[in-house]
């Protein structure tokens, strides 16, 4: 294990439908880089992963969303799946919780249509950003400039469109936690 994210602790947001690879991959990358790691959902005990194009395995929820409190960690994780986002973007406590790592400057990784629920932030206006295509339009239209790149960094905002960005996406991602916070 390594020690570049040591005493770091990562958030990771999911709700029933994150894409499967756009947990572990990241998940993989931070325990390798030394960080401790919740997975953290509005569900109780376990939260179901979507694996391309059926149900994946369930995992265990570390942390349940009602219980979590962004000063409490040094980074957010956002997985992407379809399902995942459009459940967090309408849940009044995600969207308070990942508020809270853009008040404090600290890092936020998302991919694929992880950045839907930062729209619901009201925090992209003149941020950069990638994201599944899909989202481009949104993303926009919440202020942010879209480009179409497999990892975008502002300021601490780490963003990847889809799954084969996921070797960019978690090598940025570690760099990001490893700087820690970012002042806006």
């Amino acid at each position: 294990m390594g020690t570049q994210l040591q005493n770091k602790k990562v958030a990771v947001l999911v709700a029933n439908g994150f894409e499967e690879v756009e947990l572990t991959a990241p998940l993989e990358a931070l325990k390798e880089a030394g960080a401790k790691v919740d997975i953290i959902s509005p569900e109780k005990e376990k939260v179901k992963a979507w694996a391309e194009k059926e149900w994946g395995k369930d995992y265990p929820v570390d942390k349940n969303l009602s219980d979590a409190n962004a000063q409490d960690y040094d980074a957010l994780v956002l997985p992407g799946g379809v399902l995942n986002p459009d459940q967090l973007r309408i849940n009044q406590q995600a969207v308070t919780f990942v508020g809270g790592f853009f008040e404090d400057g600290k890092p936020i990784a998302a991919i694929c249509h992880g950045p839907w629920t930062l729209i619901e932030t009201g925090e992209l206006k003149g941020r950069r950003v990638t994201s599944y295509p899909s989202l481009k339009t949104d993303l926009e239209n919440a202020g942010a400039t879209w480009t179409d790149e497999e990892v975008v960094t502002d300021n601490g905002l780490v963003t990847s469109r889809t799954p084969k960005d996921l070797p960019a996406f978690c090598k940025k991602m570690v760099e990001e936690i490893a700087e820690g916070a970012h002042v806006v």
